[in-house]
Parts: C-alpha cells; structure tokens; sequence
C-alpha cells in the first residue's frame, strides 16, 4: 500500500511536528507500506534530501499555473521510475493531508482550487482521502465556496479542528457524517528536551510570530513588538527567567533579536527539530507565544500559556482547553498585561491542574480520531487485497 502525507513539511515547526505524529501513528499500523511526499526545491518545505531522510520516496508532482505538471511523468518507463524511485499520482492508495491551515479565504483561491482538483482526480483513481484535523475557513469568496464543494464530494473524510471551522464547512455543505470536529492530533507525540538546554535559565518562554506582522490590520501590527517587550519586562520583575524560542525561519528570528535586544539581552534558543521543540516547551513554567503549534505543545503538556494570534485557530485552540482566559490582544493596555501574566506564574498550579483535565480529554478525541481514519484506511487495504490488480497502474 503507498500513503502519500501532504501538506506536512520541514520549515514550519507546526507542519513538522504533524509531519512526525502521522508518521508514527501510520507506521505502528501499516509497517509495510510505502510513504510518499511530493518533494519542493530545497529552500522550500519538502526539499528531497530531508524526505529521505525519514524513508519517503518522491511522488512526481508539480501544481504550477493551476495546472497539474506531475502527470508528465506517467510517460516515463516503468523502470525508469523504479530505478528513482519516483512514485506516479495515480498509484498513491491514501492521500493524508496535514496542512494545518490552508484552505481559507486568508490564504487566497489558489489552495482550495487545488485541493478540488486534486480530490476529483483521486477520486476518479479510486484514492482514498482524508483531511487531518485543521482549521478550514472562512469560505466568503465565491471560488472557494465552489472549490470546496466540489473538494467535500470526492473527500473521504473531514477533520475540521474546532468548532468554528466546523460551522464554515458545514454551513457551506451542511452536516455529512463524512465531516468530524476533531482537536489537533500532535497532543499525542512527546517531545524530546535538548541535553543542552539549561532548564533552569530558562523558565518562561517566549514565541513570536512573524504572521501578527502581515495577517493582521495596521493596528494590531504595530502594536505587536512592543508588546512583546512591555510583558518580557515584566516577566523579569517577576524573576520569571523569560528567553524567546525561534519557531520558524529568518522572519520569527528577527523578531527574537530586536525583542532580546530591547529589554537587555534575554536567550535566544533555535532549535532546529520540531520534536526538540516540543520537549523544551514542555520544560517551561509557562509561555507567551504566537505560534499556534507552540501553544499546542505547551497546553497538551500542562503548561500555563498566553497567546495573541490573528485567526480564530487561537480563539478555539483555548476554548477547547478550558482556559479562555489565556487570550490576550496586543492593543491592550499594560495593566491588563500585568493582570494576565500575573494569572499564569501567581495562579499556575490551579491552570495546570484545568489545562490536564482538557488534555486528557482531547487526547482521547484524537485517538478515536485516528480509529476513523484506520477504519477508511484498512478499507482501502481490504480492496487491494480483493483486487490486487488495483493496487496501482503499470
């Protein structure tokens, strides 16, 4: 059986840790199988040699111009291929798309137009797809509206992550059983803490986000680094020992340097593996972040979190976790920083002890969520066992 997982990848940190907690889920069920990524240049986020890396082969795939360039490789010989190890589109049995936060009015037409044409044509190759949970939506613009619908009919299964992305689908197609709120599935994968980190240095983390810079209004944008810098300068009253962690890219580090360099010179961690991430967020007495994968890391692992964000993933992400009250706008006034950081050091045993009540709850959530997708899985399996000439064209 050949597994494709997309929309996964290895420079955001969010899309790495779903990228791992597939895999591992995937591999524990089906060890036979083959996994596929379509690889990206290399400054990109699949770039081949990181695929290889964790065993995938390369899927022939390139969506330019709206249209689909990867079906040239099905002139290539057979043994061409083989000898590369290039995988066709139409021999991929199950398509898992991990994208996040993709298919949305925010993020323009062009990724709702490709995942509808996408899905019609595997549909029509008999591909079993499933959408991973992921925030969806709005969907105002005409295109996606049309886009989607189409997506929905030749989808097998649906995730929306909470339940406002839930609303922007359902209230597009209506309620199918096909379409399931589920929380995000990387509250399941343990992180792994850096030998080299000084967890008693650094105690509160600090996650910026270089997307409040450029998906948000005017307001909001320039609001947001003095922002970070009036609660890092409380957060060292407070003796809580606040260093800024790098989540992703060039854009967050610059970020990190202007705000270590305006409240005197707090660490900076990089690291580069999502897991390692992870395992330092878990360390943490409590975090400040703008990253939603961080923040998800940091609330499944019991950890007091405040966040500011700039689409309704954040909003949700806290309700879901009982702690509303972990939401805090950039445009508020200094006092109002003071009470919310005050709520997670001064009151921290009491938010762990309702974070973990939620945490278990969701992770069982997700676990009958990965029930349901082996249910679609093991049904595409069955198939090929019946009609193993199926299993992918010559």
């Amino acid at each position: 059986m050949i597994i494709e997982i997309r929309k996964a990848g290895f420079v955001n940190k969010g899309a790495e840790l779903m990228l791992h907690a597939a895999l591992q889920k995937l591999k524990a069920r089906y060890p036979d199988a083959t996994f596929v990524m379509a690889p990206t240049p290399k400054k990109a986020e699949q770039p081949f040699r990181k695929l290889v890396q964790l065993g995938f082969y390369p899927k022939a795939w390139l969506w330019r111009y709206g249209i689909q360039w990867g079906t040239l490789a099905n002139f290539a010989p057979r043994q061409l291929r083989e000898m590369y190890g290039v995988v066709l589109d139409k021999e991929v049995d199950v398509v898992i798309d991990a994208a996040g936060f993709a298919y949305s009015d925010q993020w323009g037409e062009a990724p709702c137009a490709e995942l509808a044409q996408s899905a019609r044509r595997w549909k029509k190759n008999g591909t079993r797809v499933i959408l991973m949970p992921q925030a969806l939506g709005p969907f105002k613009s005409e295109k996606n509206r049309a886009a989607m619908k189409t997506a929905v009919e030749n989808i097998d299964l649906i995730f929306p992550r909470e339940r406002v992305s839930y609303e922007h689908l359902t209230n597009l197609v209506g309620e199918q059983a096909k379409i399931r709120q589920s929380p995000d599935f990387t509250n399941l994968i343990t992180g792994v803490l850096p030998a080299n980190f000084d967890v008693e240095q650094n105690r509160f983390c600090i996650v910026p986000n270089c997307r409040m810079l450029d998906k948000t209004d005017q307001k909001t944008r320039d609001a947001y680094l003095p922002f970070l810098i009036s609660c890092t300068r409380y957060l060292l009253e407070k003796n809580a020992k606040p260093f800024v962690l790098v989540h992703e890219g060039k854009d967050d580090q610059r970020l990190a340097d202007e705000l270590s360099a305006a409240v005197g010179g707090i660490p900076i961690v990089k690291e580069s593996g999502a897991l390692e991430i992870k395992g330092i967020l878990g360390a943490c007495s409590g975090t400040l972040g703008s990253r939603f994968h961080g923040l998800v890391s940091a609330l499944s692992q019991g950890v007091p979190a405040l966040a500011t964000g700039w689409s309704h993933k954040y909003q949700m992400l806290f309700e879901d976790y009982g702690f509303p009250e972990g939401l805090v706008q950039v445009t508020t006034d200094e006092s109002e920083i003071k009470r919310k950081i005050d709520l997670v050091i001064d009151e921290s045993e009491r938010i762990r002890t309702l974070i973990q009540a939620r945490t278990d709850q969701l992770k069982q959530q997700s676990e009958q969520m990965w029930q349901d997708v082996f249910a679609v899985i093991d049904q595409c399996e069955r198939i090929r066992q019946t009609h193993p000439q199926a299993a992918g064209a010559a």
